[in-house]
């Protein structure tokens, strides 16, 4: 993945210094040797930092895990007690996200040799409880995983918390590259590109696409022939594409736009751009398959200057990060509606990334009927069938809203006619309950869609951002529930966050 940095996740034990030298040694020796095993199953590093003692050193370890680039969260566990009061100064710095874990070094007690000394040694039942008595009091957003450190439920629920904070790190000083402008009279693709920066600490700037077409015509013919072969040996290519083809020019273009595009935002360090078919002028096709490339390479994208949706791609895009299946831009396109079989026809004018694909792509040419341009080349594949999500960043206006529902995508039937690239889904926890609950939740039609990303991975990265997340699944039951909850954020929202937005 393009841009993509390997940060640490810093894991920090705290003990104190009545139970001794020879203790607090083991303590620091158990530490180290629960931090290797939690690391050897992350997708982000996890390094043991330290043991802390004092109120000195947490401050100064929490102080620095805050100036570090590579710092992307801290992990804390209290082997034994270690009196919380001793933390309210590192605590109240603290600006890297924070996950407590509620462990103890050994599985089982040695119930006929226990004694005193194993009692002291190992106190996490309550030096944890006397940690969290302290988060809470202090109103600290958190993470809270409890079981033992080789347990794989902890592990999983670790790992997804790592990804999000991975997430989270990457969006930091992130720049984004906005081509045009917002589609004209649509509502929920604007927004405040000044709160989202104090929020989540990206930063969305607006180029004409006249700087793009600069670049794009300076590519040369040599690096598009390169292109080419690397096209012929990935995808089935329509015969009017191929080399010999009549529309081979066509396919040229498209990979020039690509290197174009991927020129400008390289020279620029971007992480994602958005593009609209309003505002094209000075190119010769509305970009297709570049989209399409560009995003498998890990950029974020979204179409009609949909800022938003560009970021949360991407930041979906790095949770999800080596694992199996893929990460796309979507919308809601169009609805089957027979009885008992209610499916969402998902798909965009050109632009689904192939990272969702179940086969081979294929390259084709086909009018768009929008945007006035050329006919533009596009891939055209249908997504895996499985377990997916969809997810909504919107602008509510006093703050930023994430709304999530889990779908189970399916194998569609043939759809010969339609030349773009498509998923078909079923809604949880059923068609009617979860598009009722998605539109009185204010749900845009423009998502990122993924079947490798999970909904615990946005609910720990909404957390870290500090903003309402909205989950639609299987236990999404009761509207009447669901209105009330939108109602009760409302005001928790308003309250805790005042003024600022």
């Amino acid at each position: 993945m393009i841009a993509l940095g390997t940060p640490e996740l810093w894991f920090f034990c705290g003990s104190q210094h009545l139970y001794g030298l020879e203790a607090l040694e083991q303590v620091r020796q158990n530490a180290g040797v629960v931090a290797k095993g939690l690391n050897d199953s992350s997708p982000v590093q996890i390094v043991f930092k330290g043991l802390l003692t004092t109120p000195e050193e947490i401050t100064a370890a929490l102080l620095e895990a805050n100036s570090s680039a590579d710092c992307a969260g801290v992990i804390l566990w209290m082997h034994t007690f270690s009196p919380s009061k001793m933390w309210i100064r590192g605590l109240s710095n603290l600006k890297k996200p924070l996950c407590h874990l509620h462990t103890q070094f050994n599985r089982d007690l040695p119930w006929e040799s226990i004694d005193m000394d194993f009692m002291n040694l190992n106190q996490a039942a309550h030096g944890d409880r006397e940690a969290g008595f302290m988060h809470t009091r202090m109103r600290l957003e958190r993470k809270v995983i409890v079981g033992h450190w080789t347990d794989p439920e902890v592990l999983e629920r670790l790992n997804a918390w790592a990804r999000a904070a991975w997430a989270w790190h990457d969006l930091q000083g992130a720049r984004f590259a906005r081509f045009g402008d917002n589609m004209r009279n649509v509502a929920v693709t604007e927004g405040d590109k000044v709160s989202a920066e104090m929020r989540f600490g990206f930063a969305v700037n607006g180029f004409g696409v006249g700087d793009l077409v600069a670049v794009v015509n300076a590519v040369t013919d040599s690096s598009i022939n390169d292109l080419l072969e690397e096209y012929e040996q990935l995808y089935e290519i329509a015969p009017e594409l191929q080399k010999t083809g009549s529309r081979h020019d066509s396919l040229r273009y498209s990979a020039r736009l690509e290197l174009g595009i991927k020129n400008f935002l390289e020279a620029g360090h971007f992480k994602g751009f958005t593009t609209t078919f309003e505002d094209l002028h000075g190119l010769e096709q509305l970009p297709g398959m570049a989209v399409q490339r560009l995003m498998a390479q890990g950029y974020g994208f979204a179409g009609e200057g949909d800022w938003k949706t560009s970021v949360l791609l991407r930041a979906m895009q790095v949770m999800g990060q080596g694992l199996t299946g893929g990460t796309s831009f979507m919308e809601d396109y169009t609805y089957h509606l027979e009885p008992n079989n209610h499916l969402v026809l998902g798909a965009h004018m050109l632009e689904i990334s192939p990272s969702i694909a179940a086969d081979k792509p294929r390259l084709e040419i086909h009018p768009l009927g929008i945007g006035g341009k050329a006919d533009p080349v596009r891939m055209v594949f249908h997504a895996r069938a499985g377990h997916a999500l969809n997810a909504s960043l919107v602008d509510m206006g006093n703050r930023f809203r994430l709304v999530v529902n889990q779908v189970k995508s399916i194998t569609p039937p043939a759809l010969p006619k339609l030349p773009v690239a498509r998923a078909v889904w079923q809604c949880l926890p059923d068609f009617k309950t979860a598009c009722a609950a998605w539109i009185y939740a204010g749900g845009a039609h423009h998502t990122g869609y993924s079947d490798c990303v999970t909904a615990e991975m946005l609910e720990d990265f909404a957390a870290m951002a500090g903003i309402e997340m909205l989950l639609i699944d299987e236990k999404t039951t009761s509207l009447r529930e669901f209105k009330a909850e939108l109602r009760y954020n409302d005001l928790i929202y308003a309250i805790s966050q005042g003024l600022r937005a």
